[in-house]
């Protein structure tokens, strides 16, 4: 028979045993949910990004390029940025100042915060270094002319340039036909610049059928004095004063 000294010993011992357990039970309860976050409690992946803070190129493209250039860069009611042609002759330099200041005599708005836009320096570089990863190829144009020209044009060698090369698809005066339209329309010139003409002769626009430098005629390129010409023959087309009534609507207007 145990004795009572030995029986009250042997209790004290299994009371200490079963709070060192239930201590050690709720430590490893505390370990456990240290690394659990609350029920509601949202993620850094579900805090939404300030408008500045974003950096994925395809967000940035879908929300301030695709609407006129296109899914994809694709093109749209604007070059196809995807063109190979087109990121051959533009530096990374030419569509930065495109993109941060927009281009003068064109659709093209400035979307640089310095500029009134909503766009950071560091998105701007984003797109600039992403679209070139994305759609740039290598040697895809060599012997292409000058993104910008070196030297004036002459209006009437651009007419002979443009019989030659551009007539076959847009009409001998630019008007168009079935397989091209018209190019001399008042309304197209007075949207775009000069330069954007001259892109679009040098890249051509797939999206569109329309081809490149190399492939407006059967028989050779286009040499970068006779886009320069055709270029100043295009601008000769365009009406003054873009914005004011044309000739063929003011006897309209004269009605209302």
């Amino acid at each position: 028979m145990s004795s009572p000294s030995s029986s009250s010993s042997s209790s004290s011992t299994r009371g200490v045993r079963a709070h060192a357990v239930a201590y050690i039970l709720s430590a490893m309860a505390l370990m456990l949910c240290a690394g659990c976050k609350p029920p509601g409690k949202p993620t850094t992946a579900d805090i939404e990004l300030k408008p500045e803070e974003v950096r994925d190129f395809a967000v940035l493209y879908q929300q301030n390029c695709a609407g006129c250039h296109g899914q994809d860069g694709k093109g749209n009611s604007a070059l196809a940025l995807a063109n190979p042609v087109y990121l051959a002759i533009a530096s990374d330099d030419i569509i930065r100042r495109a993109i941060a200041s927009g281009i003068p005599g064109s659709m093209m708005p400035a979307f640089a915060k310095s500029s009134g836009g909503m766009l950071t320096d560091e998105q701007i570089e984003v797109l600039v270094r992403e679209m070139r990863t994305h759609w740039a190829k290598s040697n895809e144009a060599p012997g292409a002319p000058p993104y910008t020209a070196n030297e004036p044009g002459d209006a009437a060698r651009g007419a002979g340039a443009f019989a030659a090369f551009c007539a076959t698809c847009h009409g001998p005066e630019g008007k168009g036909t079935a397989k091209g339209s018209s190019i001399v329309d008042d309304s197209f010139l007075a949207l775009v610049s000069d330069q954007n003409l001259r892109t679009t002769i040098i890249a051509g626009r797939p999206d569109l059928g329309h081809p490149d430098w190399r492939n407006c005629s059967p028989d050779r390129p286009m040499t970068p004095t006779e886009v320069t010409d055709v270029v100043a023959w295009l601008v000769v087309q365009r009406k003054p004063n873009p914005g004011h009534p044309y000739p063929g609507n003011e006897q309209s207007q004269a009605k209302n």
